[in-house]
């Protein structure tokens, strides 16, 4: 499985344990970034591209990191196709797969590597589980990325 991982100065250190340890696991990673610890730096222009890449199927899955996680789960979560959300526990991590075909995880900078490194194995080892309520549902938030048509056919009238 290719994975992309991209944080700002928030996460850095996090998301460089965090590659490392994909590594060792035998997944191909993409790294958007931070590339060093800068603390101006700004979490949009590292998790844009990630976001995208998912969405593209550039890579089959993402790892966002932030200071709270946060930031980035609002982001990506404005990126057509992307389904991202900060995740609390094991649970939360292989449910938001099952059920909701979550494809970016999102963790905070001050998450335990040990933690956050359980959370991460059980989000790629889960599998979206194609359930029809699952699929209805996925389909309502989908229509939410495309603009109303009544918004469209009035958008000349301004």
């Amino acid at each position: 499985m290719h994975i992309g991982i991209a944080t700002d100065h928030g996460g850095f250190e996090l998301k460089e344990k965090l590659m490392d340890l994909l590594r060792e696991a035998g997944y191909a990673v993409s790294d958007f970034g931070a590339h060093e610890r800068v603390p101006e730096d700004d979490y949009p222009d590292f998790v844009i591209p990630l976001g995208r890449a998912v969405a593209s199927g550039k890579v089959e899955r993402g790892v966002a990191v932030c200071g709270s996680g946060v930031g980035v789960a609002v982001c990506l979560n404005k990126i057509s196709g992307v389904r991202a959300c900060l995740v609390p526990d094991r649970f939360a991590a292989r449910q938001g797969v099952e059920d909701d075909d979550l494809n970016v995880l999102c963790l905070g900078g001050r998450t335990t590597p040990e933690l956050a490194w359980e959370l991460v194995r059980t989000f790629l080892a889960a599998k979206f589980s194609r359930a029809p309520r699952h699929l209805r549902r996925l389909r309502k938030v989908a229509a939410l990325e495309e603009p109303p048509e009544d918004a469209a056919a009035n958008s000349h009238q301004s």
